[in-house]
């Protein structure tokens, strides 16, 4: 028997940590001033995604803007303290997803990973999650009835609390609410997370999308996917930088 096979649609980018020290203050305005230690390139966004997903060993394939690479993502970073001075963003994704529905229906599950970056419409995820019955969607677009044939919507809680007054009850009852700390929420039931030391939060929705995907795409449980997902991100939590499980 063949694997199941995955599909992310997503926009991506190249996520660079430039990681830095610094001892003193300018004198003549009250800056930091850094020396650079080291800097890391990592696939980000959706690509992060799709790399957590190769971690657990799928059969995984993506749709995303070609030249993400140039598309960058870059934070300046105390190397010792992990304190972000300031994230740098710098290109645009100009590419644009082009729908085909067979190549579309030729994978198990699908997932969107939306970061609002221009690579999709709302009509193009509307036009999906019609064609495919298990789409998982992740947008930072503001949710309307575009997303009401998702099987799955997860959402963090900044992004719930946009969306907060466009979620019909169709809606919410597909909606996996991350909170951070608090764990997670779906259809009135916490999912709790243990509690651990926080290095770096970047990269950590990612993950637990990949895992979320994975596991369901594995068992067909959504509670036992949604406990496998908070352990996978509160592993990369711990870590500096964007890691993958």
């Amino acid at each position: 028997m063949e694997p199941l096979k995955i599909l992310i649609i997503g926009d991506s980018c190249n996520d660079v940590y430039t990681y830095v020290k610094s001892n003193r203050l300018a004198p003549d305005k009250p800056v930091p001033v850094v020396e650079i230690i080291d800097k890391t390139y990592t696939p980000g966004m959706a690509m992060n995604v799709y790399k957590n997903l190769e971690s657990f060993g799928a059969n995984v394939d993506i749709i995303t803007n070609n030249s993400w690479e140039n598309f960058i993502k870059e934070r300046i970073v105390d190397k010792n303290s992990n304190h972000m001075f300031v994230r740098i963003d710098k290109g645009n994704v100009t590419e644009s997803f082009q729908f085909d529905v067979n190549l579309i229906l030729s994978y198990d599950t699908i997932i969107i990973s939306d970061y609002d970056k221009g690579f999709l419409k709302t009509t193009d995820i509307e036009d999906i999650c019609v064609v495919h019955p298990q789409v998982f969607l992740d947008t930072k677009k503001v949710l309307g009835p575009w997303a009401q044939d998702a099987k799955f919507i997860k959402i963090n809680n900044y992004e719930h609390d946009r969306s907060e007054k466009f979620i019909k009850s169709s809606l919410q009852e597909k909606v996996i609410q991350t909170m951070g700390g608090d764990g997670c929420l779906y259809q009135g039931v916490n999912y709790p997370v243990e509690k651990v030391d926080v290095m770096d939060v970047s990269g950590a929705g990612d993950t637990f999308l990949a895992a979320l995907v994975y596991d369901y795409t594995t068992n067909h449980s959504i509670e036992e996917a949604i406990q496998f997902a908070n352990r996978c991100a509160s592993l990369v939590v711990r870590k500096q930088g964007m890691t993958t499980v």
